[in-house]
């Protein structure tokens, strides 16, 4: 076996001397081997600096829920839009010359763009629906 192995053994022998360096620091330097009245108030639970009061397992109202489903559905619908909007209008002459074209065809333009005014019309009417059952509505 020649020297062409050589630079893979060393950098395999770098590899493993790191990671058993940052265990061993890991473990010398880490604040669970010191007991002492710093390393205690640093373990204590934190909530926004203040002391925490009551469990950490306390039900949330269910309304929350709601405003996460909202909020995650809007944010998915600008992850559609986006890509369409950038779609919809472009025109690149130097693709159509190669025989490629980006974004949506001239011929299915109008149609998409009605199709995502019923998408967004759908949602409009699902968020009229969730305001008027008084999903929003906080006691």
């Amino acid at each position: 076996m020649g020297l062409e192995f050589t630079p893979i053994f060393l950098m395999i022998l770098v590899g493993i001397s790191v990671a058993v360096g940052m265990l061993t620091m890991s473990y010398l330097l880490s604040p669970g081997r010191r007991k002492t009245q710093s390393n205690r108030v640093k373990q204590m639970p934190y909530e926004s600096g203040m002391d925490p009061i009551g469990d950490a397992r306390q039900r949330f109202d269910i309304r929350y829920y709601l405003v996460a489903i909202e909020f995650l559905i809007f944010d998915v619908e600008l992850l559609l839009l986006y890509p369409w909007a950038v779609g919809q209008w472009h025109r690149d002459e130097t693709s159509t010359a190669l025989g490629a074209s980006f974004g949506v065809p001239l011929e299915l333009r109008t149609m998409a763009f009605f199709g995502v005014l019923a998408f967004l019309g759908i949602l409009v009417a699902g968020f009229a629906y969730t305001w008027k059952k008084g999903v929003y509505e906080w006691r």
